[in-house]
């Protein structure tokens, strides 16, 4: 084995000056064993390289693939929540509001609902309940507790998803008259903005608003000219469910 590995080295050697005892049946010269080991060297880093794993080769962005090559699937991205709905500080239940009842860990008991025009909602299980004049807190509460009869610590989530039962009136010589949802706190002057405005045989220097307060009516005078000039800003208040606005 050993005379079959260095027999090349030993021709080597002969060029270079070697004695033939260098080779055979002596002890191998320091110049064959120099070339054996570099050689062995050699074959060992090949064989190191070879087992190697080629690296990934991610594309760049702005960067498009060679021809041919497999892009990476985009990794999924969850679509964004849609946006809550601001509720009035004020805000309490009313007729057409419409309601998401969530019961944690329980989609049959889930629902969303119209709250009716006799002010209850009806929901799997539990039938119905009164909503009308409560808060979205208090109607949590009094869900819950109807909902423990039948369920063990039930956990319910009330979500306001749509306000129609605070409305504004406006009649009169407006662009269009009627009932118009209240869902923040909208002034007479945007009010009048989403009528249409007023028309221009409208006298606008007596406008009035009609609200109800501790049961009774009081008539709010709004002159759209002054306001118009920066005048008398007060007047334009935050309109309140229930306000009508005249405008003669």
């Amino acid at each position: 084995m050993t005379s079959s590995v260095l027999r090349p080295f030993c021709l080597r050697a002969k060029r270079f000056g070697e004695t033939r005892r260098s080779c055979e049946g002596g002890r191998p010269s320091s110049f064959v064993m120099t070339s054996l080991v570099l050689a062995v060297t050699v074959l060992a880093t090949g064989a190191a390289s070879a087992q190697q794993p080629e690296p990934s080769q991610t594309p760049q962005p702005g960067v498009s693939a060679p021809p041919g090559s497999v892009a990476p699937a985009p990794a999924s991205v969850a679509p964004p929540a849609p946006p809550a709905m601001v509720v009035p500080g004020d805000y309490t239940i009313g007729p057409d509001d419409i309601l998401s009842i969530v019961f944690w860990r329980d989609k049959d008991m889930s629902a969303d609902v119209v709250v009716r025009p006799d002010g209850r909602i009806t929901l799997p299980l539990v039938n119905d309940v009164i909503a009308v004049g409560l808060t979205p807190e208090q109607l949590r509460d009094r869900i819950r507790q109807e909902a423990a009869k039948y369920v063990e610590t039930p956990n319910v989530t009330v979500v306001v998803k749509q306000i129609n039962s605070r409305k504004v009136f406006l009649t009169g010589m407006v662009g269009k008259s009627g009932a118009f949802p209240l869902s923040g706190n909208i002034t007479v002057l945007q009010m009048l903005s989403m009528a249409g405005g007023v028309s221009e045989f409208a006298d606008e220097k007596k406008i009035v608003i009609m609200r109800v307060e501790n049961g009774q009516q009081r008539a709010l005078k709004f002159n759209l000219s002054d306001v118009k000039k920066g005048k008398n800003l007060q007047q334009n208040i935050v309109l309140r469910p229930g306000d009508t606005i005249v405008v003669p």
